[in-house]
């Protein structure tokens, strides 16, 4: 499956299919990929499909080298981001060679941003192997990094060249990574697509237990890619609808903040943030009683997270503040007004504030 995303730089494709990593050195210049490539990828990653990628490159004639960072959201930092750029430097890479991004959402958000600013920003070719970041972090372009005091405060919206979601490498993924993962297609569904969530509701169990063979995931994949890459398009920057996607995010982003970027899951803090946005969406009277219920039902399969330690109530609300939604000291939030129909509020008032938070820490 294809699907097109328009950007400020000109279209680019999102392909979703089993084996395009397998055919990557086949021919390289149809998968983005131009002069030499830069393959960033994590410590997990790179045993698997790392070495893989790289030998089938240099089979090609392509001059590739591997750049490992450490897995998990405690690599997005600036100081990661400086032993990347460091490794660029010292290679000789310039502005024409290509930083291919070969993980989770952590790799490519840490390698887009390092490709965004290194001369000025050079060529991005993501290559997600996780489903979290196939259906979500690898498409639309934005790329950062995170600060101690907030999550993805620090960063650029930098299109790539191409997205290659290779659904073969779901088969790899733990259990866990397999929830964090659907939270965002289940995010997606309620936000624009009831049929989706319909079918969520029913093949739920199977994909999070990997009893989906590569056909299933190469559909939910490439249809949620799509809802996505659709709002993408019309509102690139972030300043309209393209909000509707950041539904449980707001309170998600806080939580994953408060208790230091890392303990929590991101699919696991979403779908904390998540029920509490069904609760406030229900409060305001935007969302009826049933569909809510109905929402909590599907959200309730989702593992408990592990334990972690539990924020101050106060920590959390100062991440809140912190928000790039946040204008002028008020928070804008992604309420729904049925399942399929986001909208934004575009300043909660504190009382459901602290609802939402107090919602979201029973969770953990």
């Amino acid at each position: 499956m294809r699907v097109t995303v328009r950007s400020r730089s000109g279209p680019y494709f999102v392909d979703v299919a089993p084996g395009i990593l397998e055919a990557l050195g086949q021919d390289p210049a149809a998968a983005g990929l131009s002069g030499r490539v830069a393959v960033v990828t994590d410590s997990n990653v790179r045993p698997l499909w790392g070495e893989r990628v790289r030998t089938d490159l240099a089979r090609a004639g392509v001059d590739a080298e591997l750049l490992e960072i450490a897995p998990g959201e405690g690599s997005k930092t600036l100081e990661w981001a400086d032993a990347l750029w460091t490794g660029l430097i010292g290679s000789g890479f310039g502005r024409a060679d290509t930083v291919l991004a070969l993980g989770g959402g952590v790799v490519g958000d840490l390698a887009g941003f390092v490709a965004a600013t290194f001369h000025r920003g050079m060529r991005l070719v993501h290559a997600p192997t996780t489903l979290l970041a196939q259906v979500d972090s690898s498409i639309g372009g934005k790329v950062a990094i995170d600060h101690r005091l907030g999550k993805n405060l620090v960063g650029a919206f930098h299109p790539p060249a191409r997205v290659l979601c290779d659904v073969a490498t779901l088969r790899t993924l733990p259990e866990r990574e397999r929830w964090n993962g659907l939270a965002e297609v289940v995010k997606t569904a309620l936000v624009l697509d009831s049929e989706l969530f319909e079918e969520l509701e029913t093949a739920l169990p199977a994909l999070a237990g990997g009893q989906s063979d590569d056909e299933g995931w190469a559909g939910v994949v490439g249809r949620t890619a799509a809802l996505k890459a659709r709002l993408v398009s019309e509102d690139e920057l972030e300043a309209g609808p393209r909000m509707l996607l950041n539904f449980g995010h707001t309170v998600g982003h806080a939580l994953e903040a408060a208790t230091g970027h890392g303990p929590l899951g991101h699919g696991e803090a979403v779908v904390l943030g998540m029920r509490a946005a069904v609760g406030v969406s229900e409060r305001l009277g935007r969302l009826n009683p049933d569909e809510a219920r109905r929402i909590l039902r599907i959200l309730a399969r989702f593992p408990r997270p592990p334990p972690v330690p539990r924020p101050e109530r106060d920590a959390v609300r100062a991440a809140l503040g912190r928000d790039k939604k946040a204008v002028g000291g008020k928070v804008r939030y992604v309420v729904l007004e049925a399942i399929g129909r986001g909208a934004v509020e575009a300043a909660l008032p504190e009382e459901l504030l602290s609802f939402a938070i107090d919602r979201s820490l029973e969770g953990l």
